[in-house]
């Protein structure tokens, strides 16, 4: 058994975190439990554990004292009950996801079952994990059993994002804060856990794997059994040469790439981070630290130089990251703010460089146009005012097999408040057509496709779309070319060039494979064209 499983919290007086555990301690000794909790806070602090203890208190069958503990409010941990909750084999402690449990017709059963008595215990006990993913519908559904339940009946809901959750609902709940953890509470954790396995090491190296753990005693309990493992010296030279392995993600190399503008290359670093099961949070540190060095030696202060950049895009460099940072612990993946700074800062400089090309006649292209907008379907509307060119726009609704542009930007609006990582997923792709009851979306990355037909934005994506047509639509991802892609070195943002005569195209103009077709999945790229979809979503994220 793993040792975060092991040393699970089983009692109130074990929670590590401080002001949760005082909080639960004064609410059970006072003999007033409440029937519906919201327990909320960032993952691997303990809301899972604490409704598993509170489960066992209302259960617990001692009557003895000595083995309630002195408050007369702990669980004994030995009877049948206690066990049996602790095993997770209790048949009246029910753990439902919410994130594969979120449609109406899971809280229509949940609240079927509820009416029924307990099997063997005083009171059946629903634990909600990740209870913000239930659709409004669900929580809608949910309500009117938080306000009215059976004597019977207690519920815990558990949420990294209660403010995701229905103002009702958390009304309806008594809500108990689980702050993320600092230093002090996760080396006391960690000298628990070290006390029982007879881990042999210094508070300074405990505080160091704290500090890593980014306020998590699950991922710092996790993060000291792979050392005891991996590394030979429990010192701290070897630990910190360890966590900072070079090899894991070298950012260094990560900088040298993001200045060459190859995307694709910083997105796999990323993602192999991610899977690895490194902390982006301190992944980005380690970049705005490096970052900062190079400024600093670029004004003249101590520093180590990054001569590939300038002072001007570290500036911008550390502002992206820096607001990344901020928005790691809202994403719903932690790796969706640092790709989308690299898509960003990738397509930026592409840009930057079209701008240079000029056609046959020496005149620049770029420079000859309007000011380009995008649309809320992330269509790219021109206005171009060449001498002796007409003026163009696209239409104000366009039709793609049957599927106007009005209905996607509604479908768009409506899952943001949702989910805001799966509208931002969204913003790379585009509808292709709807036949039926299949809606083909093309989508223009290889790793926005994946995550797109992945839970939860799969379901979250299918539930809107039905609202919005009032009927069930299955969906369909195919990789699909970015707009305005060059396909023969002639047609950039819109604007043809021959020899013979300068033609202006807008979008309706172009030829429809140029923005639709869809290619061999092994010719999509990350890297080639100019997607204003990635651009306007990272500029809403970043805030510039």
């Amino acid at each position: 058994m793993t040792l975060y499983l092991k040393y699970r919290p089983q009692t109130l007086d074990e929670l590590d975190s401080e002001g949760a555990r005082e909080t639960l301690k004064k609410i059970v000794s006072s003999g007033n439990i409440p029937h519906a909790f919201l327990f909320s806070g960032p993952k691997g602090i303990g809301k899972t554990s604490a409704a598993r203890i509170l489960a066992k208190i209302v259960n617990c069958e001692s009557t003895t004292p000595a083995l309630r503990g002195p408050g007369k409010f702990e669980p004994c941990n030995q009877c049948g009950q206690c066990i049996s909750i602790s095993k997770g084999t209790n048949v009246d402690v029910i753990e439902l996801d919410a994130a594969s449990h979120r449609g109406i017709d899971d809280v229509r059963t949940l609240r079927d079952a509820v009416k029924l008595a307990p099997a063997n215990s005083r009171k059946k006990v629903y634990i909600i994990d990740e209870a913000h993913m239930l659709t409004t519908e669900a929580s809608n559904a949910l309500l009117k059993t938080l306000e009215e339940p059976p004597e019977h009946v207690m519920f815990i809901l558990a949420t990294t994002n209660p403010e995701k959750l229905i103002e009702t609902i958390r009304s309806r709940c008594t809500n108990v804060i689980f702050k993320k953890a600092n230093l002090v509470e996760v080396v006391r954790s960690l000298e628990r856990v070290s006390r029982e396995e007879k881990i042999k090491t210094g508070k300074e190296v405990l505080e160091l794997i704290a500090k890593y753990s980014d306020g998590s005693f699950r991922d710092a309990t996790k993060l000291l059994e792979t050392v005891v493992i991996e590394v030979q010296k429990l010192e701290r030279k070897e630990i910190e040469d360890y966590l900072f392995n070079k090899k894991a993600f070298d950012v260094e190399e990560f900088l040298l790439v993001l200045s060459k503008k190859d995307v694709k290359k910083n997105l796999l670093a990323i993602e192999s981070a991610a899977s690895l099961g490194i902390s982006l949070k301190n992944i980005t540190e380690q970049i705005i630290t490096r970052l900062r060095s190079a400024l600093m030696n670029k004004i003249g202060i101590e520093g180590e130089d990054l001569k590939y950049f300038n002072k001007e895009e570290i500036v911008r460099l550390i502002k992206l990251f820096s607001q990344a940072y901020s928005d790691i612990s809202d994403s719903y993946l932690e790796q969706i703010p640092l790709e989308l700074v690299v898509v960003e800062w990738g397509e930026v400089n592409i840009k930057n460089e079209k701008s240079n090309i000029k056609d046959d006649n020496n005149n620049d292209f770029l420079d000859d146009e309007n000011k380009t907008e995008v649309t809320e379907i992330g269509r790219t509307k021109k206005e171009h005012t060449k001498v002796g060119v007409s003026k163009h726009t696209n239409s104000e609704s366009v039709h793609v097999n049957g599927f106007s542009d009005e209905t996607w930007g509604q479908i768009l609006t409506q899952i943001k408040p949702k989910n805001s990582s799966t509208e931002a997923l969204l913003r790379a792709a585009r509808p292709l057509g709807l036949d039926g009851s299949v809606l083909t979306l093309g989508v223009y990355y290889r790793f926005h496709k994946e995550r797109l037909e992945a839970n939860p934005h799969r379901d979250i994506l299918e539930e809107v779309v039905e609202g919005v047509l009032g009927n069930r639509v299955r969906i369909v991802c195919t990789l699909t070319e970015p707009p305005f892609r060059p396909k023969d070195g002639k047609i950039i943002g819109g604007v043809q060039s021959n020899n013979e005569s300068n033609v202006v195209l807008t979008e309706s103009d172009s030829a429809p494979a140029a923005s639709h077709s869809a290619p061999a999945a092994s010719d999509a790229v990350l890297t080639e064209g100019e997607d204003e979809d990635i651009i306007k979503v990272a500029k809403e994220i970043f805030g510039s």
